[in-house]
């Protein structure tokens, strides 16, 4: 089935990594299953998690002023430790932190995510298989899977019913839009028994959106802080840290500029896909001022060019326009992004058809174009007048180009 129309159109979601790593500031789970942090010393933290000042509608309100149509919640990480007052396995932070949320999201007209983890480095049934293909010798790590001679597919058993008592919670008492899950590379799809647990999803959540790492059952695809050079086909979604951590760290004050995430969001919905952009509250529930303050410069830009942004589509292929692109919906209405000062006319090869004008977007000044060159089926190129200081945006100038039909490409190589 394709995936649900919201999802293609909301462009920007909000990734909250939250849970007990961000008390020390420490990776989360990575860094006990990598030998950074002692075990005990990592879980220490949960006896030290407070959430003393969560306010979820502060949460709600902001992402929604960011621009965002939805947010993802890690409901549950590698870690084992759950958000929520869970009656399956034994960690869990004693109360329910994702209800509070989830209603505050729906306040504020944002579609519901929940991130959960496949695999569950601490459940004491989790590291008694491995996944097919591995050498037999001896386990990579612990936390994760036993040297062949020790596999218990017995206890294996109970870990998947653990998993799906959990799913089972998530999806009954919240109904979320999306879950985007993690930690597949783990196992193989059929030890995660992927159709049978997106069927349990889907039973009570029947239009729920499902990530890539759900494997066969995955609605779009997830690259992750690397932003792809040729956009994946279909939908997709690129997840991005605004420092260069997911959680909470303290000593990570490495923040990417406001410039820096426009390029990225323009990027982004110029290929087709979404941003979804990782905030990582306190161990209080509070939002960092440095973080807050770019949700809020990413969401001026956004208001101001809501056009060219919600419900668009992928713009321009690379080498039409110097800079993203995207689409409107009817495919008459072509926005260009630019980022810097233009010192000369502005170019798109390749257009057929004629344009019947082109504005600032924002501010409605509408720029002379014109069309030269051109010989048979190969179109000219249109340039379009610089626009002036005044019309330029801080950070990116969007041009609206109106079509006198719907968008048609020439991709060929001229005349030989």
């Amino acid at each position: 089935m394709p995936v649900q129309p919201w999802f293609t159109d909301a462009k920007l979601g909000i990734f909250v990594h939250w849970g007990i790593y961000a008390v020390d500031g420490v990776q989360e789970s990575w860094s006990f299953y990598d030998g950074i942090v002692p075990y005990d010393r990592y879980m220490s933290q949960l006896d030290r998690f407070t959430a003393a000042r969560y306010d979820p509608r502060a949460w709600a309100a902001l992402f929604a002023r960011a621009g965002a149509r939805y947010a993802v919640l890690t409901s549950r990480h590698h870690d084992g430790v759950a958000l929520w007052d869970t009656a399956h396995g034994d960690l869990n932070v004693g109360r329910d932190l994702i209800a509070g949320y989830v209603d505050a999201l729906r306040e504020q007209g944002l579609k519901v995510g929940l991130y959960y983890s496949h695999s569950d480095w601490s459940h004491p049934d989790y590291a008694t298989t491995r996944k097919p293909g591995r050498p037999p010798e001896l386990e990579d790590n612990r936390y994760s899977e036993v040297a062949a001679e020790f596999e218990d597919l017995a206890a294996w058993e109970r870990f998947l019913a653990y998993r799906d008592g959990q799913i089972r919670e998530l999806t009954s008492r919240y109904h979320p839009d999306l879950m985007w899950f993690d930690g597949e590379w783990d196992r193989s799809e059929e030890q995660w028994r992927i159709p049978e647990l997106a069927a349990l999803i889907r039973s009570e959540v029947p239009h729920v959106v499902l990530n890539a790492r759900m494997l066969s059952e995955g609605d779009y695809a997830t690259p992750e802080q690397g932003a792809p050079v040729v956009p994946p086909e279909g939908p997709w979604e690129l997840c991005l840290t605004i420092n260069d951590s997911w959680g909470h760290q303290h000593h990570d004050h490495n923040h990417k500029s406001v410039d820096q995430l426009i390029r990225y969001f323009a990027e982004t919905i110029g290929g087709g896909g979404n941003l979804l952009l990782s905030v990582g509250p306190r161990e209080d529930g509070t939002i960092p001022d440095e973080q807050a303050e770019r949700l809020e410069g990413l969401g001026d830009w956004i208001r101001k060019h809501a056009q060219a942004v919600y419900g668009t589509v992928r713009g321009l292929p690379a080498g039409h326009h110097y800079g993203p692109s995207t689409l409107s919906p009817d495919r008459r209405t072509l926005y260009l992004m630019v980022f810097d000062v233009p010192r000369a006319e502005i170019n798109v090869r390749g257009l057929l058809g004629s344009v019947r004008r082109v504005t600032v977007l924002g501010s409605g000044t509408e720029l002379a174009h014109r069309v030269t060159g051109g010989l048979h089926e190969t179109p000219g190129v249109l340039w379009i007048e610089p626009p002036s200081v005044a019309d330029l945006d801080p950070h990116a100038t969007v041009l609206a180009v109106e079509l006198d039909g719907e968008l048609e490409l020439y991709r060929g190589a001229g005349r030989f």
